[in-house]
């Protein structure tokens, strides 16, 4: 496979882009090999700058569900920019598309719109904070809530892949509000409420976490959370920024029936625009100003371009009978021949999905938390990145990360990543 264009920008990017990438994980750290630049993307596929055609199954980390460059989506981008590209004022699509929100969300009654999953959690532990007069708040260890000081402590996704999950530069003031529990382990939560009582705004997590790979709550968990919190004046938090809108039209709060008092949102609600947002009980979020005293602001939030096309998206996932029924049997006709296929090799590593996310972990044992998914063999999880890139399929380099899959991604697209997969083990260990 020739990747000269790649190689060359690469090594020019590195001389004014630090590491030579926008994002971390995006350099093959934790891979090996050199990035690929992206020229164009349509549907299932990604072409590089050297012209090679990939099956994708990321989807830009999530928000092309539908898959790449979805004639919708196009079109509405590119009627709404013959009006022009942003106004930094109130327009009509946003009332449209937080309307559309708050009717397919359990838990918003109001929502703001910002330009980013990062300003979403943060903006949510700010009002959080504002609303109940305390200062500490909760994160499970692994779940990554975007690059905010108060986040980067036991973070997962890209600190894990960079190995620096404690960035310098957050500082110590800002740590000792950041309250630190194991994922799925309600126990820890008790002792940690019982020895800050009276001192917690709020307890955040990823419902469904995809940072540290993709990991499943346990039965009962997640209300185990709710109870908890309820009990003690906790806003309960779920980031649905990755589980928004793709696990069911109310994300993952409406799968497991559990309904937080915030949700902060991001990735699809932009239909692949640069899109982010936080809601939940009106009370609540009448804090925000103007209404109410916590600040927060943006120039380019609600920008008319990502409304066109969030609003878009939205409108098709909401009046789509069949695409999450669609999307259910791609995650299943995957993962499934995965299996099938490892156990044939008589390989025995864990897999873990829901509707249209999974992870393959190279580890034999189960991964439900931080600790259990930092079993995974990470050198044999970037061979095989590489030999599957060579087959002409781009996962996630990180095995730190969910696949993200599209409606795109019909059945022979499958059945050629499955033969893809098999070679690709066969391969790299040597069967």
């Amino acid at each position: 496979m020739n990747i000269s264009k790649s190689k060359e920008l690469f090594a020019k990017a590195q001389n004014f882009i630090p590491g030579g990438v926008n994002s971390p994980v995006r350099a093959f750290r934790a891979v090996g090999g050199e990035p690929l630049f992206i020229k164009k993307a349509d549907g299932a596929y990604l072409y590089d700058e050297d012209g090679n055609q990939f099956i994708e199954l990321i989807n830009s980390w999530g928000p092309m569900l539908l898959g790449h460059n979805h004639p919708k989506v196009k079109d509405a981008v590119v009627k709404a920019m013959e009006d022009g590209t942003s106004f930094g004022a109130p327009t009509a699509r946003e009332v449209e598309i937080a309307e559309l929100i708050v009717s397919m969300v359990p838990s918003i009654e109001k929502v703001r719109m910002v330009n980013s999953g990062t300003e979403a959690t943060m903006s949510a532990i700010r009002v959080a904070r504002g609303f109940t007069g305390r200062d500490k708040f909760i994160k499970m260890e692994g779940h990554y809530h975007g690059h905010g000081d108060s986040f980067l402590i036991a973070a997962g996704s890209g600190a894990m892949t960079m190995g620096d999950p404690d960035s310098p530069g957050v500082t110590k003031g800002t740590a000792k509000d950041t309250l630190i529990a194991p994922y799925n382990n309600l126990e820890a939560i008790e002792e940690l409420v019982a020895a800050n009582s009276g001192e917690i705004a709020a307890l955040i997590l990823e419902p469904v976490p995809g940072n540290m790979g993709l990991c499943l709550p346990k039965e009962g968990y997640l209300q185990g959370l709710r109870d908890i919190c309820t009990r003690e004046g906790i806003l309960l938090i779920f980031d649905e920024v990755m589980t928004g809108f793709r696990l069911a039209k109310g994300g993952a709060q409406e799968v497991f029936g559990v309904t937080p008092d915030m949700t902060t949102l991001g990735k699809i609600i932009g239909g692949g625009m640069p899109v982010g947002a936080y809601g939940g009980k009106r009370e609540i979020m009448e804090f925000v100003s103007p209404a109410g005293p916590v600040y927060q602001a943006g120039t380019l939030s609600g920008n008319p371009i990502a409304m066109a096309a969030g609003l878009t998206m939205l409108n098709h996932l909401n009046t789509d009978p069949n695409v999450y029924a669609e999307l259910s049997h791609i995650g299943t006709k995957l993962t499934e021949g995965i299996k099938s296929i490892n156990q044939e090799l008589g390989l025995n590593y864990t897999v873990n999905r829901i509707g249209s996310m999974y992870s393959l972990f190279f580890t034999d044992k189960p991964v439900f938390d931080f600790e259990t998914a930092k079993n995974s063999d990470t050198a044999l999880f970037g061979k095989y990145f590489q030999a599957m890139l060579k087959r002409g399929v781009y996962l996630a380099p990180s095995q730190f990360e969910s696949m993200f899959l599209s409606t795109a991604l019909k059945d022979d697209v499958i059945d050629q990543v499955l033969v893809a997969h098999k070679e690709a083990m066969v391969e790299i260990l040597g069967l």
